[in-house]
């Protein structure tokens, strides 16, 4: 039996379900007609209000509806999916056959690959479902082996995806549910070709799900190509930035950008920061100085093999270092509680970048500080960035202690109206960061993982509350 019913276009309509609230009210995710043991994973984990896009986007995707999402990071877009896709493949239960997962989801980077199936693992603890992850950088048989297993939820990173359909060990003919993740992100790393090869190979006739942080045209065109009929779900305008969290700009001349962010986490108000790099070698460099000035920190980028990205990320999150420095690549799919601070140690080529990197902060509700650090070959950069968001960043000065590093007065670089570095040892525009920021991480969203959901052999169950539960069908 197939997971969908399907009306003489090849879209996705399944048949009506039961009471629900409507998408602009703001209902618990009892309201959302989702399976009791859904409920019960959900409320193990406190969680018991969706966020928007989770609001929104559900009652849609139990309909069968195909869906373009625009949000941002720390919007809770991943339950928006997972969650219900959990629902309908248990619903429309059928063992999964070798090599052919009945559901795929394409995400950029292996962290954020890691984090999706943990989603799925958790919220599908109480249900006979498997989900697995492949993604490149480590060895191909453990997924290979959990492949001819059979799972029903595939996810995946677009090279070693194609890689082991090219060796013949993965079949998408039973792919009835798609998710092409970060579709944004995908594009800035070039892999709309591959995902473009991957789309090819899919059945005609599935629902299909496109979540995109930002709209440029390639994408637009993408969408439309893939998804037929779908439902817009927008939260957060994809120009602007996340409400709570306060955004400063340091003037500093380039050479004193270390010893400012030293300065800056003497702060300890700071408990875990983010530290974005534009490079590889600049983020072990700013690593590097922090932990020889008793600093605990870590780099992680795509250099990094897979085994060491995900000990920075587990010492992260278990606050064993305090600050991690990341490229923009490797940053997608970090999802950690608590981020109080994001720096800016280098302002991003693209503004739609700084969106993302400060996103970071300021999760699920909760308040964060983003501190930017602006050279004088980054003047461009910063006018970019304001332009996009609507809104100038608030200047903030420090004062440096003696060190080395040229003043941007010396260097004839003020910065005029905006807070200056001018004299002995101060960095206009900085800020010793404002005040106990707190963050967290969104709702929905997890960490790393594969394996099978539920114990084998669980009876499915698909019973409906009354009261505390979700509302009979």
């Amino acid at each position: 039996m197939r997971l969908i019913h399907l009306n003489s276009q090849g879209a996705s309509s399944h048949p009506p379900r039961g009471n629900r609230a409507a998408p602009s009210e703001t209902p618990a995710f009892a309201d959302l007609d989702l399976c009791t043991d859904l409920l019960d994973a959900l409320r193990d984990k406190g969680y018991t209000t969706p966020t928007p896009i989770q609001a929104q986007a559900i009652p849609h995707l139990l309909e069968g509806r195909d869906l373009l999402g625009i949000a941002q990071t720390g919007t809770g877009k991943t339950a928006a999916f997972a969650l219900p896709m959990l629902d309908l493949l248990d619903e429309h239960y059928k063992r999964p056959r070798a090599g052919r997962p009945r559901a795929l989801v394409l995400t950029p980077t292996r962290e954020l690959a890691s984090q999706i199936n943990d989603n799925f693992q958790g919220y599908g603890k109480h249900l006979n479902l498997r989900s697995t992850v492949m993604f490149g950088g480590v060895g191909q048989n453990p997924q290979v082996r959990a492949l001819k297993q059979g799972v029903d939820i595939l996810v995946a990173t677009p090279g070693r995806l194609l890689d082991l359909v090219g060796q013949g060990h993965v079949n998408f003919d039973d792919v009835e549910i798609f998710v092409l993740d970060e579709a944004d992100r995908m594009l800035d790393m070039g892999f709309l070709r591959d995902v473009r090869r991957i789309i090819g190979g899919l059945p005609r006739r599935r629902q299909s799900l496109l979540f995109s942080a930002t709209m440029p045209k390639d994408i637009a065109t993408l969408a439309r190509s893939i998804l037929h009929d779908p439902m817009r779900v927008e939260v957060t305008p994809q120009s602007t930035t996340v409400e709570l969290i306060k955004q400063h700009i340091c003037f500093v001349a380039k050479q004193d950008k270390s010893r400012l962010l030293k300065e800056i986490l003497k702060d300890e108000s700071i408990k875990r920061a983010l530290v974005f790099s534009r490079t590889k070698h600049g983020a072990n460099r700013i690593a590097g100085v922090l932990e020889s000035h008793g600093v605990s920190a870590a780099p992680i980028h795509g250099n990094k093999s897979q085994g060491a990205r995900e000990r920075a990320l587990a010492s992260f999150r278990a606050g064993e270092i305090r600050v991690l420095v990341a490229t923009d690549i490797a940053a997608r799919g970090i999802d950690v509680r608590d981020i109080t601070h994001v720096f800016n140690f280098d302002l991003p080529n693209e503004p739609e970048s700084y969106v993302h990197r400060i996103g970071r902060t300021a999760r699920a509700g909760r308040e964060g500080v983003a501190i930017s650090f602006c050279d004088p070959s980054e003047r461009g950069e910063l006018k970019d960035i304001e332009r996009l968001t609507g809104q100038a960043l608030e200047p903030m000065t420090v004062t440096l202690p003696e060190g080395r590093g040229e003043s941007m007065e010396r260097s004839g670089a003020r910065q005029g109206g905006r807070g200056r570095s001018g004299g002995r040892g101060r960095s206009g525009g900085g800020g010793r960061s404002g005040g106990n920021a707190r963050s967290g991480g969104a709702r929905g969203s997890s960490s790393s993982g594969g394996g099978r959901s539920g114990s084998q052999g669980r009876s499915r169950n698909r019973r409906r509350g009354t009261s505390t539960s979700a509302p009979r069908r």
